[in-house]
């Protein structure tokens, strides 16, 4: 059986990183990448530096040596979603079938809408929709337009600025008015 969503592409990786200055140097000065934003020690533990190749806010994240995960180079791979009403699909979808979801919503930088969750092998991964595109002005959205939510009904309620957060589906939108998760 299909699952009712298809993955556009691998989105973004985000790895660790032992030293995070000669990372982001190393990606930045070597392979041209450039810096989107980065999050300080007290935000992500370490600190992050979130990295782009094309239009996307990032296609990299670099994550600090102050992670409890030293022994592992990958912190999580993400998996871009043609719309926002494929996301919520995923997130039914994977609860159907057992996966241990660890986070849905929105997060700050990128502010895209996600549902997180483990592969059998204990891999975090991330089904996305809606990652900020950044402009030949090379410029981010500022952090006070960063809109976190802990539900993906909250990052539809809770948008932010040039952000349309519609779902298309009507039994997708009844379940936002009626403040339901279930299908």
């Amino acid at each position: 059986m299909n699952p009712p969503f298809a993955v556009r592409k691998i989105g973004h990786a985000v790895i660790f990183a032992s030293d995070l200055a000669r990372s982001t140097a190393f990606y930045r000065d070597v392979l041209g990448f450039k810096v989107s934003d980065t999050y300080p020690g007290s935000m992500m533990p370490g600190g992050m530096v979130f990295l782009r190749c094309n239009g996307d806010h990032h296609c990299l994240a670099l994550v600090g040596g102050g992670s409890d995960q030293q022994d592992k180079s990958l912190h999580h791979l993400a998996f871009e979603l043609a719309t926002l009403d494929e996301v919520f699909r995923a997130r039914d979808h994977l609860k159907k079938h057992g996966a241990k979801i660890t986070y849905e919503g929105r997060r700050r930088a990128g502010c895209q809408v996600s549902v997180e969750f483990l592969d059998p092998d204990g891999h975090h991964l991330e089904l996305y929709w809606g990652v900020d595109q950044i402009g030949s002005d090379g410029r981010s959205r500022p952090a006070d337009e960063w809109r976190q939510t802990a539900t993906l009904e909250d990052a539809v309620k809770s948008a932010p600025p040039g952000q349309d957060t519609t779902l298309h589906d009507e039994t997708l939108r009844a379940r936002i008015s009626g403040g339901t998760d279930r299908p």
